[in-house]
């Protein structure tokens, strides 16, 4: 009965597997609730400071402001990429990865110096692997990402821009479109593109008060640290999204597999009874 002990040995395992992929799904899908909501609590505001920032713009202005700056040609940028602190998520840190070297690649045959800054230990482990430098390493960043966090993983990054160190900067991160939906994406956050104006938006006339250039003076930082908020946002519900998904397929998995051994463990059963009860018959049989 060496072969019964030993599937009922990995029936056991794989049940005990089982309760903690399907924990750790009910603990995503939660997590990623929670992440949603603070995704779509981010929007308004995002699209009510795009809306004022383009009111606001003219050419004539963009000449004063640092960040409005246009390079004619990119030769130093940065790139920064969000991935997460733990695994367990299928591809979602492989795919942000992958998106991340693409969009290296195509600014260095450009000719343009890449900084990379990295969020994550997914990300930071990956590229020590490959031996590729990193200006940057975060992993205090949680999956309740902050402003503060945003301000402080853009703030420095804005200042190299404004003195003429830097002429670009892009962050990789997850776009949360749904739980099934979570596509690595690109956005240049410097410099600033303003929004294109709506004809609604053309069509009216402001009093502004105070004057455009001390509203573009505080609008400008603050359009940026939103855009670097939205995509930890998004991509720490990207996360719990991808986890869930992970962790589902993973029980599904499990429960084939437990039928397929409970199926064996029972023919193997069956057989030993019938060879047990044949050897029987034929000693009273002898007798």
């Amino acid at each position: 009965m060496a072969k019964g002990r030993e599937l009922k040995g990995r029936i056991k395992s794989v049940e005990n597997t089982r309760k903690i992929t399907r924990t750790m799904e009910m603990v995503a899908t939660s997590k990623m609730k929670r992440a949603q909501d603070r995704v779509v609590a981010a929007r308004p505001y995002a699209t009510a400071l795009g809306e004022v920032l383009s009111r606001l713009y003219s050419p004539e202005l963009a000449e004063r402001f640092p960040l409005l700056r246009q390079p004619a040609r990119q030769r130093r940028v940065a790139v920064v990429l969000l991935t997460s602190n733990r695994g367990l998520a299928g591809a979602f840190n492989a795919n942000l990865i992958k998106e991340a070297r693409a969009r290296i690649a195509e600014l260095e045959a450009r000719g343009a110096q890449v900084d990379l800054h990295v969020v994550g230990r997914k990300g930071i482990g990956f590229f020590k692997y490959v031996n590729r430098a990193m200006l940057t390493q975060r992993t205090d960043i949680t999956d309740r990402p902050t402003a503060d966090d945003a301000a402080s993983l853009v703030e420095g990054l804005m200042q190299d821009f404004i003195a003429g160190t830097l002429d670009g900067v892009y962050v990789v991160y997850a776009q949360f479109r749904s739980a099934l939906s979570t596509p690595p994406t690109t956005t240049q956050v410097l410099p600033v593109q303003p929004p294109a104006k709506t004809e609604a938006g053309m069509q009216r006339d402001y009093l502004l008060y105070p004057s455009a250039e001390e509203l573009l003076t505080e609008l400008l930082p603050s359009y940026v640290r939103n855009s670097v908020y939205r995509a930890l946002a998004e991509t720490a519900a990207a996360e719990q999204g991808a986890r869930r998904t992970a962790m589902k397929s993973a029980t599904d998995n499990a429960s084939e597999m437990l039928n397929l051994l409970k199926r064996t463990y029972n023919r193997a059963r069956q057989a030993q009874i019938t060879q047990e009860i044949a050897e029987i018959v034929g000693g009273a049989a002898a007798l």
